[in-house]
């Protein structure tokens, strides 16, 4: 016993309960891998739920800003939506500042916004207009949305979204 300590059996007993034995490991895991299958799926319908109330409101952004344009320029609607935007240096009908220049690029919270010009007068004004708000993946959104110059947003859930399909509530 020269150098040598005896253990007792307590002694044994507390050292192998220091730790975590493998088993009790795999359960933590799997229990956490269960929460996550769990949370997920419903983080991923969220933010989806989010995208598509962002893509109502800027399609809203846009009508009102089509309003004011029409209202201070008067020579109708902007024929793009990045004469809606522009840039901050000079305002003018070409560079309106009316939306922000990543919405007049025309993609922005997971939606693509595309912008047709439908009706023109004799001097080229425009008369009228569609806006299509389409996600850009499956991921993004699943509703598309149409709004023109009456300013009543519509939806579709599979396909682009047109004139005829039923408002949004």
């Amino acid at each position: 016993m020269s150098g040598q300590q005896v253990q007792t059996g307590a002694a044994k007993a507390n050292r192998r309960k220091a730790g975590f034995s493998l088993i009790e490991l795999l359960i933590v895991v799997a229990v956490i891998l269960i929460i996550a299958a769990i949370a997920i799926p419903n983080f991923i319908r969220s933010k989806m739920m989010a995208n598509e109330a962002a893509a109502v409101q800027n399609s809203r952004n846009i009508t009102t800003a089509e309003v004011v344009y029409s209202t201070t320029y008067g020579i109708g609607f902007s024929p793009s939506l990045t004469s809606l935007g522009g840039n901050s240096a000079v305002v003018d009908q070409n560079n309106a500042g009316l939306i922000d220049s990543v919405l007049g690029a025309g993609a922005k919270s997971g939606y693509s916004f595309t912008y047709n010009v439908l009706t023109q007068d004799a001097l080229g004004h425009v008369t009228g207009y569609s806006l299509n708000a389409d996600p850009l993946n499956a991921n993004t959104g699943t509703r598309h949305f149409y709004t023109d110059q009456t300013s009543v947003i519509r939806a579709n859930e599979t396909t682009t979204a047109g004139a005829t399909d039923p408002a949004i509530q």
